[in-house]
């Protein structure tokens, strides 16, 4: 029996966010306040779907769980990455990391597409208004978001278990302040070529078809509200649209800035800089985009403040 010179890993360490000590407590101040809008944006924006009946439409129901999965995604890394800022040894279990990336992959992918059926909606909206609800029905929606979840999570067993069936023996230091493919990669020391591209498959067919579906329907809703004789339906119908185009917009550029650079030195701070706006700024925004662009969610806020002042 040989024995192999090798000790797996069973604890590693992050580098964190930054070494500063001084700067540590003020960073942990500013994403504690982040977070904090996120969690009360996100589930805000969930209770004013759930209980106000003129946001009972395919396209608030759709938003509700793009809240849900940013509150989720959200969670799973700020919490771990603020406690961290705090205490010396930022250490996670190897079970917690795979736990970690597990979450945190199957989320993403599902964030990738609620955003493209998302665009699908507002294609049917502006393209097909008067058959709209003949499409969007109830079952319609329903099964789109089970579709995304279970896309979602399914891709990320896949990339989770060629992750961590990596050997780990030699350091254990990630090089970031979560459990991500990158710093994985680059720590293992045994081959990590099937891992890389079952990665680059999943990343592939993920944002590749998502991204697909935006711009084809995009394309198309453009092409239709440059038919609109009037002003006023040309602005109407853009409205309903500017909001869902940003939070795709900064969602994909953050994404492609963090996992498209190559690896160098001097790219690793623009790198960490993009994680941390898409994992943990980009889940807060998505609200606060709906509710200062969106006029039906204006309204509701509106009428929900006046209630509170009579």
């Amino acid at each position: 029996m040989i024995l192999k010179n090798k000790t797996q890993v069973t604890v590693f360490e992050f580098s964190g966010l930054s070494d500063d000590k001084e700067l540590a407590p003020f960073l942990f101040m500013f994403f504690l306040l982040v977070y904090m809008v996120t969690v009360y944006g996100n589930v805000g924006m969930m209770a004013m779907v759930y209980f106000s009946s003129s946001l009972h439409t395919p396209m608030y129901f759709f938003l509700s769980y793009l809240s849900i999965v940013d509150l989720f995604y959200s969670s799973v890394i700020t919490p771990k990455m603020l406690a961290d800022l705090l205490s010396n040894k930022k250490s996670i279990t190897f079970i917690g990391c795979a736990l970690q990336f597990y979450f945190f992959a199957a989320l993403v992918g599902t964030e990738v597409f609620v955003l493209s059926i998302m665009a699908y909606d507002r294609y049917v909206a502006i393209c097909h208004p008067l058959h709209y609800i003949l499409i969007m029905t109830k079952k319609k929606c329903l099964f789109l978001v089970l579709f995304t979840f279970s896309v979602g999570f399914l891709q990320s067993v896949a990339q989770t278990s060629s992750l961590f069936s990596l050997e780990f023996c030699e350091s254990n230091l990630i090089d970031h302040f979560y459990c991500d493919i990158p710093p994985l990669i680059r720590l293992s020391c045994s081959d990590t070529h099937i891992c890389n591209i079952v990665t680059l498959f999943f990343v592939c067919l993920c944002s590749l078809s998502s991204l697909t579906t935006i711009l084809v329907s995009y394309t198309l809703i453009v092409s239709s509200i440059v038919r609109i004789t009037s002003a006023a339906g040309r602005k109407k119908a853009f409205s309903t649209c500017s909001s869902h185009l940003m939070c795709a917009t900064i969602f994909y550029v953050t994404v492609y800035l963090t996992y498209l650079p190559p690896s160098s030195s001097s790219l690793k701070k623009q790198e960490m800089v993009a994680s941390v706006f898409y994992t943990v700024v980009t889940p807060m925004l998505n609200p606060l985009i709906y509710s200062l662009r969106n006029q039906e969610v204006k309204k509701v806020i509106i009428r929900l403040v006046q209630k509170d002042h009579h």
